[in-house]
């Protein structure tokens, strides 16, 4: 089975995200960059099929040139090829990011395509099922558990406490979650074969789309706060009152 694993140049997760001024960006003056957990299991669960059933596993990117980095941190992890879609600076949206993929899945004949089910920096969650439209293809999202044989690949994810399954015939196109495997650690022989691995590279076209992006917004965090009951015994009466308010003691 030949798999194309997409993932994407993002701010490294779970440092502190910001946008610019304009609501149009993710401000990634301060950030270093990674690819997201949810794409590294995708890398992952690719690297496991064809370990499994033989085949080869590419890793492709949409992105600048720096985005080699994440492209060689993937083939770390086991995949062989790498391909890089360089961009010239403007921003492709959904559709013109599916449009370059399905340039590069007709020219291969993959069998299967895995993404990351939503992108970290952004939340966007359409390049997956845009891409399935584009190409005429099967699609599975927010899966978490993966199986394929005899040109059928078997898919399960959890909606809402239910498991939903799938049968979807190949080739097709699956967005993964983070959790459906724990991704190895890149051993030194794999980090010096990323090192050393050539680098496909072709220059899609950019093209303007008919979306328009209002602005980019950080979700508000919870704020956690501590309270001091007391000090030694004097705080077990205040103590006993807080476990009787959350209904502990009744």
């Amino acid at each position: 089975m030949d798999i194309l694993v997409c993932v994407k140049r993002v701010p490294t997760v779970g440092g502190k995200i910001a946008v610019t001024p304009d609501g149009q960006e993710v401000d990634t003056r301060m950030s270093g960059f990674s690819i997201s957990p949810h794409e590294e299991c995708a890398v992952e669960e690719a690297v496991q099929i064809t370990e499994r059933a033989g085949g080869t596993v590419s890793v492709l990117t949409l992105g600048p040139e720096e985005a080699i980095e994440q492209l060689r941190a993937a083939l770390a992890l086991g995949a062989g090829r790498a391909v890089l879609l360089e961009t010239d600076g403007r921003e492709f949206g959904p559709i013109a990011t599916s449009a370059a993929i399905a340039a590069e899945v007709r020219c291969h004949g993959y069998d299967l395509v895995l993404l990351g089910n939503e992108a970290a920096d952004t939340g966007d969650y359409q390049v997956g099922i845009r891409l399935a439209h584009e190409l005429g293809w099967p699609v599975a999202t927010g899966i978490k558990h993966l199986s394929a044989s005899s040109g059928t690949l078997a898919a399960r994810r959890e909606y809402r406490g239910v498991e939903e399954a799938y049968e979807l015939p190949l080739p097709a196109v699956v967005t993964v979650k983070e959790g459906i495997n724990l991704p190895r650690y890149p051993s030194l022989p794999g980090r010096l074969r990323a090192k050393r691995a050539a680098v496909e590279r072709s220059a899609p076209a950019w093209a303007p789309e008919g979306l328009r992006k209002e602005a980019l917004r950080v979700p508000a965090s919870s704020q956690h706060q501590a309270a001091v009951l007391g000090s030694g015994a004097d705080a077990v009466p205040e103590l006993v009152r807080v476990l009787d308010e959350l209904g502990i003691l009744s």
